[in-house]
């Protein structure tokens, strides 16, 4: 897809041809905002796979999994075996963790790491434990790898946790709990994995250290200050430049948890009342996962936020609920399963209703035709749920009959089997309801990836590619046609930074230049919005845009006759090669 899936597997395929792992570069531009971990392990899968847009998603594939396996796993361990089953199945059929693992961010791995490093920061406490020393020292390289992934926030939410949670146990001040965690020794493991590419990266990205405070315009600073006073601090603070992101309101942000642990959240209010305190193992977890969980929602109160960000308590919640679960139909539980059954019945019927409201809608070409845009609300991660329209639904015909038969088969399920058969079938809703939001990815893909535009321009003559506006709403042809490009009124956003270093590419175009490369005698195409051609047909003067290929809104241009051009095809036509 366009945006930031698209540009990170990009960026891993950079560095395998380029040969350069500690510098990412988008359209050869230095891209300095994020850790390397996820696009070393995307470019690994492309030495071994190839460079394709499947072999990109196999890292956060293995990375999903083995949160699934660790929660299961931190769950049988701390509360036995049914509320571990519980655990894993809620957390691997939960809204969130499949819908934030469709794009490719390295969150899913960053849960992985937190989860990971609180495991084994309880059990190095455990008195029972054999080998503390062991625990201890995944502990810190949890942390460590989480660095390369993520960066501070990585290091942050688990010690956090952890503190609040020696201070909670009265634990804060105990010179035996600290020597069983092993502070010192930990301190330089996270060290040797992290500090190498820091310093390498400081080091090529000059100048090493800045005391600036202040982030703006034409300015640069070098790799460290950009990556960790820009990135993350002023990021904090909301007083990041440039200013390309957009965060949740507070309280959606926690109200949402509902719907990402959905359909597992009903049974929130049974895992309220199970015991918190710390006297034996099952109490422990329980304490830690609280810390753990509240630290990290407190955090984001105070600071921007998009709805992924709280993906690193997935595992926590699940647990919690699985304790919760496991302890059988109790008054809460017996409650929460009649909401989930009359939730499920409400699903139901909107979905049946939906599908006879467009019985008799056509949907010709793509779906892009049917969804009204909001630009403004694209720097939000689900910002185009806001496009779709009744006509929309007209091309989700398929997807919403195996939704319909998912909630179908967990109304049955919660209100004709005993409990745990229940759970079962509701595990199976989802799977079905997954599928169903897979083959609406699919019938999306014209309208969210530009992969059409990229096929015509491999198929095309040789020419200098130039994109109207950032890098990033056509990412994806920058990945399947494997081009570089010029940036018509470009240099924003993602890309900004990194052209104002030392020696960066002249990619970036202004109108003057566009109108005059344009009417040269050079082959060169032109990718664009259909809300820019007024605009770009002005600019572009007595040379023509002369349309190669349309998709799902976007369009590419030449400004000379080629072959590849077929029938007297027009900019108003979507969905289609022209």
């Amino acid at each position: 897809m366009d945006d930031v899936d698209a540009v990170h597997a990009q960026m891993a395929g950079n560095m395998l041809s380029s040969g350069d792992w500690v510098t990412a570069h988008l359209n050869r531009v230095a891209y300095l905002e994020k850790a390397p971990l996820s696009y070393w392990l995307i470019a690994a899968s492309y030495k071994i796979f190839g460079l394709h847009d499947w072999a990109a998603r196999i890292p956060t594939a293995f990375a999903a999994l083995a949160v699934c396996w660790l929660t299961t796993a931190f769950g049988v361990w701390a509360f036995g075996r049914l509320a571990g089953f519980y655990a894993g199945l809620g957390i691997a059929t939960c809204v969130g963790l499949f819908l934030f693992t469709r794009i490719l961010i390295p969150d899913v791995m960053l849960t992985f790491t937190t989860a990971l490093a609180m495991w084994a920061f309880l059990r190095a406490l455990d008195k029972e434990e054999l080998h503390p020393r062991r625990w201890a020292f995944l502990f810190a390289a949890s942390l460590g790898i989480g660095l390369l992934l993520k960066s501070l926030i990585a290091v942050l939410f688990p010690v956090a946790s952890g503190v609040l949670y020696l201070a909670l146990t009265g634990q804060l001040f105990s010179a035996p709990a600290w020597k069983r965690l092993r502070p010192a020794s930990g301190a330089l493991i996270v060290l040797l994995i992290a500090a190498p590419w820091h310093i390498l990266a400081a080091v090529r990205n000059p100048p090493v250290f800045s005391l600036s405070l202040h982030s703006g315009p034409g300015q640069y600073h070098g790799f460290l200050w950009f990556f960790f006073m820009n990135e993350q601090v002023l990021r904090f603070l909301n007083l990041r430049y440039p200013r390309d992101y957009n965060t949740v309101p507070r309280l959606s942000f926690w109200l949402s948890h509902l719907l990402w642990l959905f359909p597992w959240s009903v049974y929130l209010p049974a895992a309220a009342k199970l015991s918190y305190k710390p006297v034996d193992r099952a109490g422990s977890a329980r304490l830690l996962a609280l810390c753990w969980i509240g630290f990290l929602l407190v955090f984001f109160t105070f600071s921007t936020t998009q709805e992924y960000y709280s993906m690193p308590i997935y595992p926590a919640l699940a647990m919690l609920l699985g304790a919760a679960m496991a302890g059988g139909p109790t008054r809460w539980v017996r409650l929460g399963t009649q909401t989930l059954g009359a939730i499920s019945l409400v699903c139901m019927l909107a979905v049946f209703a939906i599908l006879w409201m467009v019985r008799g809608l056509p949907a010709p070409g793509d779906i892009s035709s049917a969804l009204q845009q909001h630009p403004e609300a694209y720097t939000l991660s689900l910002g185009h749920l806001g496009d779709l329209t009744l006509q929309s639904f007209a091309y989700l015909r398929a997807p919403l009959v195996v939704a319909g038969l998912g909630f179908f088969i967990g109304v049955i399920g919660v209100w004709r089997l005993s409990f745990h058969r229940a759970a079962l079938a509701v595990a199976l809703m989802m799977v079905c309801f997954m599928h169903a939001s897979r083959m609406a990815l699919v019938v999306f893909d014209p309208y969210l990836s530009s992969r059409p535009l990229a096929e015509a321009l491999r198929l095309a003559p040789q020419g200098t590619l130039i994109v109207d506006g950032p890098y990033y709403p056509f990412s994806s042809v920058f990945f399947y046609a494997n081009r570089q490009a010029l940036l018509l009124n470009g240099r924003v956003n993602n890309l900004e930074y990194g052209s104002y270093a030392p020696g960066a590419p002249a990619v970036f175009i202004d109108d003057p230049t566009f109108t005059r490369l344009w009417s040269s005698s050079t082959h060169y195409y032109l990718l664009a919005d259909g809300h820019q051609l007024s605009r770009l047909s002005s600019l572009a003067g007595n040379a023509k845009l002369l349309p190669v290929a349309a998709s799902g809104g976007k369009f590419l241009f030449t400004n000379n006759n080629i072959a590849v051009l077929a029938g007297n095809s027009r900019p108003g036509d979507k969905g289609h090669t022209l």
